[in-house]
């Protein structure tokens, strides 16, 4: 307030110093100076211009000031006149002088010599700030253009004041002062060149409400009241997420909501009469407010008028209110149209998206008895809206054809409010355009013929990301390469004027990544086509990788090559968008082979040294994924997924009686496992012992079940709470024939990964180390529950940062008769995540584990986690 009030008594004086400014040349020109010799002006007398000059304190070329004036020998003008008075306002209106004026230093009959007298304002030389952090400082002098050759005018010095002022007001800094003092500046020869700027601020001690005190509330009490006020909160000791300071604007917004509150609780005339603020000391102020509550109301009758379209009953379903309902405004208004929420399930949606477009509802008081309100919902259907041109702008690189076929809305359409915000959806959740750029234009609506047309608006972003690392890890030097090209088109591979530098437009996503180190080196690409034949959205996954991975030994850091295990395999796999029970389902089945191939590679795990197995499975799974626009920064939606990974029950048919088989690997491990065995009885147990598992696991056996979900909420604003569940299990269809030393889950750490590609799964469990939370050889149960807080620094297209806090509990379990969903590993903390196109999703970190890793006895602490190309 202080602020406008300083703006606006400088542009009253302003105007007022433009009103007087004929009035000035009168003053100025009621006497003349003896150089005129003494003769008086005759105000009825047009005088030529005999001569021009410049005087006064200034840098201009004397020639340039005449020029700007419009003034030339031989004019003829009066004195005083309209055209000295025009030419005085203009010099003023470039705000560069602090003083000008005309004077007559001679007459001669009709022709008179004019001087004009200017003062130049002083120019900013060097600024200086005490009082705040060098950052701010910075911020202050950008936002006040406090720059080198900026003109000192009394303006800025009052704007720049208040600025400061404000700024840090509206911190709780109740109390700031700020003091602005200038400098001359002087070259060798005594002449001013500028002036040094001094800002000298003292922001005080933060202000704090020591109490709010209401007056007139008989029906809500004090405590809810200060409750409803969420910027400016009364001190209290235990609060420690919200502070007790003061700001004029938070302040405002409060007492608005107050007020909303209690129109939402049935008080339609409530109003705040009064409020002080009382300064008990520098750190303490009181705010006292008064307010009137009024009479409660409730909802009467309502009725619906002007509706064809649907009936009164389809209408009270979405509406939601009843007569007797305490009556509320807000809640009346959101039925109707929640602004809020653009998809949100209101009247004006319900017609909307049955092409509705020009519909117009509007609830109406009708009658007020006694506390009872009776309304009527009049309603204008207006004509149905159909879409006549569809158009899409902005894209360079992708090509057309893979932008139409996602949209929903189609020339000749009835228009759908609900087909254009799905459209946006769609369109962002590619990955080629900047989601928080996407817009839908109503071009050409004609309410008069039912029409429009409709332009979606894009901005390409890049869409390949490149995975370049390198580092020391695991016993020796680990690098990788990493492409993946996701809007590739595969038709052009062979076109070499299509290389700019590579193929790109046609949505298909190709990646080729390889990772070598001193003891293993693994190669894979995958090929995904999103719309297999051009028609539908039917998608079509390929991939093919081959692992070396050599026997290593840590502590001499040498590899045998004698001792390998070989990995190959590829999938196939297609996902169709389904109908039911809504159009957010995805159905998605794949088949794929993995040929494990050991030589003379024995761990614990893998007692057959010499031998192979394959994994032959299908994979099943249904998801729902109604995430909003923004894949990288969901705001709202929820994306839910199920899968099964089921092997061929080979032992239902192979003829292997595998009760014997386990009965007879028991026998094995008891002569292994015993002192008194002889060292040939042991060679030979344990070769037999491989050979029983060579047969139980030639052909791996099992099936595996996930389960995920995610939701994602708007707080206020930007801020983001995102839960998330999960859980996953390893069954075996023969117990006698056990679960494989393959497909496992490993609980703890980032969630990375390793080198090995055995088909194990990594589950994140932030705050303890990689892998630690499970057994040496990994467990066929987990389940994980996690909440984390997000929040955006930026969400341009260049690079979306995004900060978080989290908090989550998770653990695995080997087999069921070990498992409790309860005893949870559990950890919190924050981090922060950058999402840069060209190179993926990028982030740190910091968690606490306030458990014990397994078979640990003290809370594991603090762990710090890299996040490379994934997201928790």
């Amino acid at each position: 307030m202080e602020r406008r009030a300083n703006n606006l008594n400088h542009n009253t004086l302003k105007r007022f110093y433009n009103h007087l400014y004929c009035l000035l040349f009168l003053a100025v020109f009621t006497t003349i100076s003896a150089s005129a010799q003494k003769k008086e002006l005759d105000s009825g007398t047009r005088y030529s211009i005999k001569s021009i000059t410049v005087t006064g304190a200034q840098n201009f070329n004397e020639n340039t000031v005449i020029a700007f004036t419009g003034l030339k020998i031989g004019d003829r003008i009066y004195i005083p006149g309209e055209k000295l008075s025009n030419v005085t306002k203009k010099l003023w209106e470039q705000n560069l002088f602090s003083d000008i004026a005309f004077y007559v230093t001679n007459i001669d009959g009709d022709e008179v010599d004019l001087e004009l007298y200017i003062v130049e304002l002083p120019k900013l030389n060097e600024v200086t700030i005490e009082g705040v952090r060098k950052g701010k400082a910075k911020e202050i002098k950008k936002d006040n253009n406090l720059v080198n050759g900026t003109k000192i005018t009394k303006n800025l010095i009052t704007t720049t004041k208040n600025y400061i002022k404000n700024k840090y007001r509206d911190q709780g800094f109740f109390n700031t002062n700020v003091i602005v003092s200038t400098t001359p500046i002087k070259d060798s020869t005594g002449v001013e060149t500028g002036q040094d700027m001094k800002i000298l601020i003292n922001k005080g001690k933060r202000v704090k409400v020591k109490s709010i005190t209401f007056e007139g509330n008989e029906q809500i009490k004090d405590k809810k009241l200060r409750k409803f006020m969420k910027n400016v909160k009364q001190k209290n000791p235990i609060r420690i997420f919200k502070k007790s300071k003061y700001t004029d604007v938070g302040y405002e917004e409060d007492k608005a909501t107050l007020i909303q509150k209690y129109k939402e609780n049935g008080f339609r005339d409530a109003r705040v009469l009064s409020d002080t603020l009382i300064v008990n000391d520098e750190k303490h102020i009181s705010l006292k407010l008064k307010v009137e509550e009024g009479k409660k109301y409730y909802f009467g009758d309502i009725r619906f008028i002007g509706n064809s379209v649907y009936t009164d009953s389809q209408l009270k379903q979405y509406l939601a209110i009843n007569k007797g309902d305490t009556y509320n405004g807000t809640l009346l208004q959101e039925r109707i149209e929640d602004k809020s929420e653009p998809d949100a399930a209101d009247i004006t949606n319900l017609y909307q998206n049955e092409g509705y477009l020009f519909s117009q509802i509007n609830p109406v008081e009708v009658a007020v008895r006694n506390d009872t309100i009776d309304f009527e919902i009049r309603i204008r259907e207006g004509k149905l809206a159909y879409f006549d041109h569809v158009t899409v702008i902005g894209n360079d690189k992708t090509n057309d054809h893979v932008i139409y076929r996602e949209l929903r809305t189609r020339p000749g359409q009835k228009y759908s409010k609900r087909n254009v915000i799905r459209t946006i959806r769609e369109l962002g959740q590619l990955g080629y355009f900047d989601p928080e750029q996407l817009s839908p234009n109503f071009k050409n609506v004609d309410a008069n013929n039912g029409t429009l047309d409709m332009e979606y608006s894009v901005v390409e972003k890049g869409s390949s990301q490149i995975e370049l690392q390198g580092g020391y890890g695991g016993g020796g030097f680990v690098g990788t390469l990493g492409l993946s090209f996701n809007n590739f088109s595969l038709r052009n591979i062979f076109n070499g004027e299509a290389y700019k530098p590579i193929p790109m437009g046609d949505g298909q996503r190709l990646s080729l990544r390889a990772q070598a180190s001193t003891f293993y080196q693994t190669y894979s690409i995958s090929v995904t086509e999103p719309w297999l034949g051009g028609k539908k959205p039917v998608q079509l996954n390929t991939s093919f990788s081959h692992t070396i991975q050599y026997r290593y030994d840590f502590v001499a850091r040498e590899r045998d090559k004698d001792q390998r295990f070989l990995i190959t395999g590829g999938s196939v796999g297609i996902a169709k968008r389904l109908k039911w029970p809504d159009d957010y389902f995805q159905l998605s089945q794949a088949v794929s082979f993995q040929h494990y191939n050991l030589k003379n590679y024995n761990t614990g795990l893998f007692t057959f040294g010499d031998g192979f197995s394959n994994n032959l499975a299908y994979t099943i799974g249904i998801g729902r994924n109604s995430t909003s626009a923004n894949p990288i920064y969901p705001r709202s939606g929820s994306d839910f997924s199920l899968s099964a990974k089921l092997t061929v029950p080979y032992s239902l048919f192979n003829g292997v009686d595998y009760s014997a088989l386990a009965d007879e690997r028991s026998e094995l491990e008891t002569i292994i496992n015993t002192n008194t065995s002889t060292e040939t009885e042991v060679v030979d147990a344990r070769e037999r012992r491989s050979e029983i598992d060579q047969t139980r696991f030639n052909w791996l056996e099992y099936y595996k079940v996930k389960f995920q979900a995610t939701w994602y909420s708007t707080i206020v604003g930007d801020l983001v709470l995102r839960p998330k569940a999960e859980f996953g299990f390893l069954g075996a269809y023969n117990n006698d024939r056990g679960i494989p030393p393959f497909e496992r889950f490993f609980v703890g750490g980032d969630g990375l990964g390793s080198f090995s590609l055995d088909g194990r799964e990594v589950i994140q469990l932030r705050g303890y180390p990689n892998q630690s939370l499970s057994t040496t050889d990994g467990d066929n149960i987990y389940n994980k529950f996690s909440l984390e807080l997000r929040y955006p620094v930026t969400l341009k297209q260049l690079a979306s940062i995004y900060v978080l806090a989290f908090a989550e509990g998770g653990g695995s379990y080997d087999g069921f008769r070990n498992y409790d969903p309860f005893n949870l590993k559990r950890s919190a903390g924050a981090g922060i995540r950058i999402f840069m196109p060209a190179f993926g999703l990028l982030g740190i970190d910091f968690g606490y584990g306030f458990d014990p890793v397994l078979n640990g006895n003290q809370k594991n602490g603090w762990e710090t986690h890299f996040i490379i190309g994934q997201q928790f």
